[in-house]
Formats: C-alpha cells, sequence, structure tokens
C-alpha cells in the first residue's frame, strides 16, 4: 500500500492548483495524484479556445515539476473509506492518506444514441479525435447551442468547415443572454457560415456509408462525416455518494471546502460552495473557480483555515466576438443592456429585487473586478443608476 500525506482524486485544472496549494504551506509532504485521464495535467480552456487559433499544444500542460506530485495516470478510484483514510483504484491497488482532496469534475451528458459515434467534447483525447476529424472531413454537426457548443462551433467554422448547429432552444446561448442578444448571436453564426437549427432536439442517428444522419423531433434529416456534442456536465459525485460525503447538486462544502467527513475535501466542477455575494450555494464549472479553489484547498488541506468567498468568473471567444462573465447569468432573471455600440460592445447586467446578480461585459475587458464589487452591494439599484457604471477597458 502506498501512503501520502496529501492524496488528490482527479487530475484537472483543480487537482494541479491543489497541488501548488500544498506546496505553498507544506513543500516536504508527500502528494499522490489518481487521475483517470492517461495525460498529466493541463488547461482545459485552449481545448475549444486557443489550439483552434494556432496556439501550440504543449503550451496546455500544467507545470507540475516543483510540486514533487506522484502521478498515477489512468487510474480511476472506485472507493474510499474514510475509516480506514484509504483509497482503492480500479487496479486493486490501495493507497493511504492524511488529508484527501476529491476533485472529481464531472462528466459530459449525453443523448440516448449509439455510443462512441459522438464525440462528447470535454477532454484533451476528445479534442485530438476531433482534430484528427477536422484534417480529414469536411462537414460537421454541433449538438448544442450553450457554452461549448457555441465555442466548438466557432473553432470548427475558423478551421474552414462546415458546420450545423443543432439544439432546442430558440437561438444560440438563449439560456444566459437576453432574447436580443441572443437572437443577433443566430444570425452572426449564420452571417459566419454555420448552419443554424434552433429548435430541434437529436431523436435517432444513423451510419450509411461512412457518413452520420442525424434525425430530429422535427422529421429533419442531418447529413455530416462527424458529431461533436456539448449538451453540459453532470458532476461526477458517485465515489463521494457511496462513501457517505454529502451531495447536494454536486458534493457539499464548507467555506474552508471540507466535507462532512474528517479529513475530506472537495474542489472545482464537483463542488457545491457558499457565495456570500450571492447569498447562496452554488457550482462552477469553469476555470477560474477550478484554479482559486484547487489552490485553498490545497492549502486548507496542508493546515491553513482560509475560507473561500471568491465569485469565479467565466469568458469566452466566438469567432471575433468575446466576453467575461460573473455572477449569475439567468436569461429569466430581469436584464438592462447598457450598449455602447449595439452588439459589438456594452455590458448586460442581471438584476432581482434591485440588486445586481450578475454582469456580462460583451467585448468589455478588466472589469471583472468592479461586477464582483456591484454584485456584492445591496443596492437597491435602479436602470438609471446602472447606465454607464462600468465603462468600456479596451482589450
Amino acid at each position: 500500500m502506498q501512503n501520502y500525506k496529501y492524496l488528490i482524486i482527479g487530475g484537472g485544472m483543480t487537482a494541479a492548483a491543489a497541488a501548488a496549494g500544498i506546496r505553498e504551506v507544506d513543500t516536504a509532504g508527500g502528494i499522490g495524484l489518481l487521475s483517470e485521464e492517461p495525460d498529466a495535467p493541463y488547461n482545459r480552456p485552449p481545448l475549444s479556445k486557443k489550439l483552434w487559433k494556432g496556439k501550440p499544444l504543449e503550451t496546455i500542460w500544467r507545470k507540475m515539476e516543483g510540486a514533487q506530485v506522484d502521478l498515477r495516470l489512468g487510474r480511476r478510484a472506485v472507493e474510499i473509506m474514510p475509516g480506514k483514510k484509504r483509497v482503492k483504484d480500479d487496479t486493486g491497488e490501495t493507497f493511504s492518506y492524511e488529508k484527501l482532496l476529491v476533485a472529481t469534475g464531472g462528466a459530459p451528458r449525453r443523448l440516448p444514441l449509439r455510443a462512441g459515434d459522438i464525440i462528447y467534447f470535454r477532454t484533451l483525447a476528445d479534442y485530438r479525435r476531433l482534430r484528427a476529424a477536422a484534417d480529414s472531413v469536411r462537414r460537421f454537426a454541433v449538438i448544442g447551442g450553450g457554452f461549448i457548443g457555441s465555442e466548438i462551433a466557432a473553432a470548427l467554422a475558423m478551421n474552414g468547415k462546415e458546420v450545423v448547429m443543432v439544439f432546442p432552444g430558440n437561438d444560440i446561448g438563449d439560456r444566459i443572454f437576453p432574447g436580443t442578444l441572443s437572437r443577433h448571436l443566430s444570425e452572426y453564426y449564420r452571417k459566419k457560415g454555420v448552419e443554424v437549427i434552433a429548435g430541434e432536439k437529436i431523436t435517432g442517428l444513423e451510419i450509411r456509408n461512412n457518413q452520420r444522419i442525424l434525425k430530429t423531433g422535427g422529421g429533419r434529416e442531418i447529413v455530416v462525416d462527424e458529431v461533436v456534442a456539448g449538451i453540459g456536465l453532470e458532476p461526477a459525485v458517485e465515489l463521494a455518494r457511496s462513501s457517505g460525503i454529502a451531495v447536494d447538486d454536486g458534493i457539499v462544502v464548507s467555506e474552508l471546502l471540507q466535507t462532512n467527513l474528517p479529513d475530506i475535501f472537495a474542489a472545482g466542477d464537483v463542488a457545491q460552495f457558499y457565495n456570500p455575494a450571492l447569498g447562496k450555494r452554488i457550482r462552477v464549472e469553469h476555470e477560474d473557480n477550478a484554479n482559486t479553489m484547487g489552490r485553498l484547498a490545497g492549502r486548507n488541506m496542508a493546515g491553513m483555515s482560509e475560507p473561500y468567498t471568491h465569485l469565479p468568473y467565466f469568458y469566452s471567444d466566438l469567432f471575433d466576438l468575446g466576453y467575461e462573465a460573473v455572477g449569475e447569468l439567468d436569461s429569466r432573471l430581469e436584464t438592462f443592456i447598457d450598449w455602447k455600440r449595439p452588439f459589438e460592445e456594452g455590458v448586460v447586467y442581471y438584476l432581482k429585487a434591485g440588486r445586481v446578480r450578475g454582469v456580462l461585459l460583451w467585448n468589455v475587458w478588466e472589469q471583472v473586478d468592479a461586477a464582483r464589487a456591484l454584485i456584492a452591494d445591496p443596492g437597491p439599484f435602479t436602470l438609471n443608476d446602472l447606465k454607464g457604471r462600468l465603462p468600456a477597458a479596451k482589450k
């Protein structure tokens, strides 16, 4: 049995940040990392962004050498034994720990269709498969009109591919963007050469003559060479739940990122935490949260007692457009759009009962901290109060 002072289950950005956080406090304690992926920890956002714009693959790797981490790659943790402070993996090997971090992230939601015929985009292996397809075939279907779907569609189109987007919503990003903006975005994609098929659910998939035929609830047949899907993420909580760790929408953690079991922490996509600015528990699936929360979890595992009060932000690049966002972006909330140039540069405020709950910075930069402060401010705010509140800073 291998013994570690610190054991991390998961091999993503959160795990890498946690190892770095541990080393900020404890320079000598042994760290073990169990990861299902065969690759060492890497930055995930470039898989749907910069790698499609010519950034070299070697730029994605996390610098782990200084942390002196024992990487156990291609190994899946199958059992946590809290009473014995042990973890067993899928090879039958057992590891002991003093402090454990569960950073299992999540798995892409899947359609009830033939396994293997769709690339559910999430990992470096998925990127490699899609890149190989992009080097050999011409026409792609992207299922999903949200965060990942919109990025992948743009990436493929910018690389000269024929792309058709299919999703059940009314427009691209309509769950988070106000209606006028999501409608504009759909038209923008069409002008960029993407075929946008909104209001359709995928109900079937066939293979004919090496082509994939997607069938929709509306009776359409969409013929393509390859299919990629980005339809959301399910937090990977099964291991935690079976071990007696409290689970809601993700693993429930305290402000110190501890679970309900002694010496077991959780962080990243899988963790549900209380955010004081929003006044409620949330779970966030983005890079800023993975890095900031992972680092703090590592520090607290190593003996610190630092509360996690950070409100994470996220960002995206869509052809020539870009945005940063913080807080709750929900198109069902009251919204106020403060355009400097309509659909090209401006700020969208999301409000509830006179408080700002979220801010979308559309081609507006260097205003994330100001947006966080606004969300933390109890207000109340009127629309006139918000006009020109966050001036645009050039990127």
